[in-house]
Formats: C-alpha cells, structure tokens, sequence
C-alpha cells in the first residue's frame, strides 16, 4: 500500500488518517529521504499516536533546486479543447524550480499578466538515476519512480501565448503548486494508476475531471522518450499533463484563420480583447481547490488549497 509522506519546516512525518508521525532521518531534500526508505517504514510501523495533520504546516515535499519537466498536451480532452487535430507528437518543456511552492502558499500574479490559468497534474517523483538512454517498459516504473504529488502548472497565458514560449510564462514563483503529501508507491500500487481521478476546482466550482485514461502518452512511455535527451536523478520532478478544462480554449476554426490573416500584433490583439470576457482565468481572492486519488482510496493524495493573490 502507498505511504503519504508530509514535509514541514521542522522535518519529514508519515501521515497515518488525521495524525502524522514524525520520521527520523537526518535527510533534508527529497532525494535524501528516498535513500533513508527504512526510517519512512519505521514511522510508518510505530505505535507513536503521532501529532494532529490539522497543527502542521505542509511545504512542497519536493525540495528544490531540482529538475521540473513537463509534457505538453498529454491528455485527449485537453488536445480537443486546444484546437489539436489528428496525431499529438510527444514533446516536453522545462519549468523553473524556482516557481515550486507548497500546497497551501498563495499563487502570486505578477502585475502585467492579465491571463493567469490553471492545470491540475500528476507529477511523478523520481527515486532513481534515469540515464539517457535509458528504456522504461510498464513493469520497470517502480525501479525510476518512488512516489506521486499533486501539482499545478500555472500558466501566464499572454505571456505564453504573445512570446510563444513555455519557460518564462510558468516559471514565476509560486507557479508550481507542489503537494501535500508525497505518496510513496509499493511496487503493486501501480497497476492502479490509470485509476487515478484529477480534479480541480475555483471557488468550489469544478473546472477539471478526468482519469490518467485520458493520457495519451502514459508515464513508461514517456520516461523512455524523455530519456532520449535528458537525465533526470532522485527527487526530480516529471509533471504529466493536464485534462481539459483550463480557462484558455482554442477559438473556433472560422475565427482562426481570420486570425491567421491578420497582422501578429492585431491579431493578439483581438484575441486577448475576447479572453478578457472570460470568467474563468484566476483572479486575487480565488482559492483554486485540486485532489488526486483513486476511487477506493488506495492512492490519495491529498488536497491542495491555494488562494490566489496579486502582486505587491
């Protein structure tokens, strides 16, 4: 079964119901916790009635500096709703860990992003050197990966979109959500995977609702390609996509190739003239709600609450 591991600014705890155990380890990031797996089990096994999960104070259980990689358009429902017709090639994008926060810090908005979006991920841990090169088959996943987070990809949709690039738009601080808990996976939890439900929700409204069915390229696949070019170590972080349901929708065929049309600069501005009619992009006093967890509750990982602010 799956152990929930809870970071806080005193230590590392096992979180067992509404009550958490401390673990004694001298570890400090999250690759050092991976290596000490016989101070999570004994914490996990102790009879210590622990400390109420209500009195502690969860930060990201993935510490940083590390590597956050991305997969782009990885889910059937999200490629529809972004215009994406016919065969999806794989491609991923790097996030800065800079912008990993915990899971109840606000979402700070910089003062010139006027689209701030959202997009609810599972992200995978990694508890092993993934070399390039390197081919995961299904039953190699428990080898390279220890455990799973929730995560939230924000997104500064005009600065993506006007510079046509990922890494500055969802690299601000406090734009990777990260956690409460990193749920750590025994080799046969992870036939349950595709199990796993994503929700996410904005003022108790519920925006995102999908299974990791819905991927279209799924995690040993993806680790394999990615392990093309890129070397990922223990405690690194692979965020797998999202499902539909962002605020950001692909406008209708007609109105894009009359975009197409029109100068870059008319044609944003056209297009960001309509998104400010959109209800549905994060504005300060929201408070964006995201859990991940199977149906039967053999992986839960939690729930994140993240207010939304602006800038000072």
């Amino acid at each position: 079964m799956s152990t929930n591991v809870l970071r806080t600014g005193d230590g590392w705890w096992v979180v067992r119901d509404t009550r958490a155990v401390r673990i004694e380890t001298k570890a400090v990031t999250t690759a050092e916790l991976l290596a000490d797996r016989p101070a999570v089990r004994e914490a996990a096994a102790s009879d210590d009635p622990g400390t109420p999960v209500a009195d502690l104070v969860a930060l990201s259980p993935v510490t940083t500096p590390c590597r956050v990689v991305c997969q782009m358009v990885n889910y059937r429902s999200h490629a529809r709703e972004s215009g994406f017709t016919g065969d999806i090639p794989p491609a991923f994008f790097r996030k800065a860990s800079g912008s990993v926060s915990g899971p109840g810090e606000a979402i700070v908005r910089p003062g010139h992003v006027k689209f701030l979006d959202y997009e609810v991920e599972l992200g995978l841990v990694m508890g092993a050197p993934l070399p390039v090169g390197t081919v995961v088959e299904e039953r190699d996943l428990p080898t390279y990966v220890a455990g799973l987070v929730i995560t939230n990809d924000i997104s500064a949709r005009d600065v993506q979109l006007t510079k046509t690039q990922f890494y500055e738009s969802k690299s601000y601080p406090t734009f990777t959500p990260t956690g409460p808990y990193l749920t750590l996976l025994d080799p046969e939890d992870f036939a349950h995977l595709l199990n796993l439900r994503l929700k996410l929700s904005v003022n108790g409204d519920l925006r995102q609702d999908r299974t990791l069915a819905d991927m279209i390229v799924r995690p040993a696949e993806a680790l394999t390609l990615l392990a093309r070019f890129q070397t990922l170590d223990p405690g690194d972080l692979l965020l797998t996509g999202t499902p539909g349901g962002t605020a950001l929708q692909a406008p209708p065929k007609a109105v894009e190739k009359i975009g197409s049309l029109l100068p870059p600069a008319v044609k944003w501005k056209a297009f960001f003239k309509a998104q400010a009619k959109n209800p549905r992009y994060l504005h300060q006093g929201d408070v964006v709600g995201v859990t991940i967890a199977t149906a039967d509750g053999r992986i839960d990982l939690g729930e994140q609450r993240t207010p939304v602010t602006d800038a000072r």
